[in-house]
């Protein structure tokens, strides 16, 4: 163990151009840098997980391909011969330094159901703890666009934040973070150390610059938000450079760091997957007059202060709660079906007494990312 680091539990995502080469081909040579930093990790005492893209750019030219196909039935059967190819090659080199990988292949619906959410934390702490190394990556072979997490990027986050990672280091080919396009500026700066994801950093995100990949700038910047709002510390660097996941570990690598504010409260596993993983089945509007007190004063949601219930949901489902302008105030998980709440909204203070724990309990916590909108509340059941 490296006297001056404590042993830390690590995802590392890299993306599909960062392991294939000029011909779309798995790079044997890329996965082996890759393997022996973890590896160097590994003989350190960390845990370590990969989230790995490049099955659908490994394996398509298996198919016939010249080039990566466009129609889904097409990825997905670039997929189902890529990710065989992409975990071999990975299984070998990674048993060659003494050490087991795993495959999990995750869609977004394991992470929006709750009890399959958490049994793939159940799952993939015991292998860690086992001292093996889960390679993850999203089972392209049978998802559909609608249902897809989108890009690798955000699939890592949202992995760290499931395995209460220490920090989530985010591999690509391209230096880091800076304050301008660097294609297009070339006064651009490598922004080395970020607290907060402002505004200017967003509009500066550029589009996908790969060939092979499907992520670009934007969606890193969107999956360290999420990173960050679980209390994660992240890391963004070129996969090329020389010990780049050793150094990053060391706060020595050259890229961008990404420290989340301390004053923020750290979401807890219920949390994060009410934030980023439920989908809200429908849409609770509230009366104007109660908007500030659940934001700002905690205070539970009663019947009379919903004005309307869009959607059709049962008890225990996540839904979005806005206010009467259809401003979003945040997530919360009812402790009534639709059906029960649109009764008991018409109904008198005096007729409410009979019920217990009414509608919704709410905490004041903090960002809901995907509202769009800077700062936000979960709405919890307590």
């Amino acid at each position: 163990m490296t006297p001056d680091i404590e042993a830390q539990r690590i995802v590392i995502k890299i993306g599909s151009s960062s392991l294939t080469s000029m011909n779309g081909e798995v790079s044997r040579r890329k996965l082996e840098k890759i393997v022996e930093e973890v590896v160097r990790l590994k003989d350190d005492g960390h845990e370590v997980l990969l989230v790995s893209s490049g099955a659908v750019a490994a394996g398509y030219r298996r198919l016939g391909f010249l080039t990566r196909p466009d129609s889904l039935p097409e990825k997905q059967a670039s997929a189902s011969v890529g990710q065989g190819l992409l975990i071999e090659t990975y299984s070998d080199i990674f048993i060659s330094h003494g050490y087991v990988a795993s495959q999990i292949l995750i869609t977004r619906s394991d992470f929006s159901d709750e009890l399959r959410y958490n049994n793939a934390r159940n799952t993939i702490n015991v292998l860690l703890e086992r001292g093996i190394v889960p390679i993850v990556n999203e089972n392209d072979t049978i998802s559909m666009d609608f249902l897809k997490f989108g890009d690798n990027d955000t699939l890592s986050a949202k992995v760290a934040g499931l395995v209460d990672a220490d920090q989530l280091i985010i591999l690509s080919d391209i230096d880091g973070l800076y304050d301008a396009d660097p294609r297009k500026d070339e006064n651009a700066k490598l922004l080395r150390e970020v607290h907060e994801i402002t505004p200017e950093i967003e509009a500066a995100a550029g589009d996908p610059g790969s060939a092979n990949g499907t992520g670009g700038m934007k969606s890193k910047i969107d999956a360290i938000k999420i990173a960050m709002a679980s209390g994660i510390t992240s890391f963004l660097g070129n996969a090329s450079s020389k010990n780049i996941v050793y150094d990053a570990v060391h706060q020595e690598a050259k890229g961008s760091y990404f420290e989340p504010q301390s004053s923020l409260q750290n979401l807890n596993h219920k949390e994060q997957w009410i934030a980023f993983n439920s989908g809200p089945e429908g849409e609770v509007t509230v009366n104007h007059t109660i908007r500030e007190a659940i934001i700002n004063d905690k205070i539970s949601l009663a019947p009379t202060d919903i004005h309307s219930i869009s959607g059709r949901f049962d008890k225990g489902a996540v839904v979005t709660i806005i206010d009467v302008e259809g401003e979003i105030i945040g997530l919360g998980v009812v402790s009534y079906s639709s059906q029960a709440l649109n009764r008991l909204i018409n109904q008198t203070e005096v007729e409410l007494k009979n019920y217990e724990n009414v509608a919704i309990e709410s905490k004041h916590l903090v960002c809901h990312l995907d509202a769009e909108v800077p700062v936000n509340n979960l709405i919890t059941t307590t």
